[in-house]
């Protein structure tokens, strides 16, 4: 994680040579930081509804619709773009 954190967002923040940009970029990764922390205390949140098997199926098929979804436009994507 910190190694990803680091090396990825050092390397893309260097793309940026205005100030602005430069300032929106440090605050969206300040904001997915939060996110990431908040998943924590989400996960203690919902430690109860995921006591059921059921749940598990859901999130499994949510994930998948997810996915399918993403592949599914990067697949059109590449053939429109040729």
């Amino acid at each position: 994680m910190y190694l990803d954190t680091i090396g990825l967002l050092g390397a893309i923040s260097t793309s940026f040579d205005a100030l602005e940009p430069k300032i929106a970029f440090g605050v969206g990764a300040t904001l997915a930081s939060f996110f990431f922390f908040s998943l924590g205390y989400g996960a203690r949140l919902l430690a109860p509804v995921f006591e059921r098997p059921r749940a598990w199926t859901l999130l499994d098929i949510a994930i998948a619709v997810i996915i399918w979804a993403i592949a599914t436009s990067l697949v059109l994507g590449r053939f429109a773009a040729t």
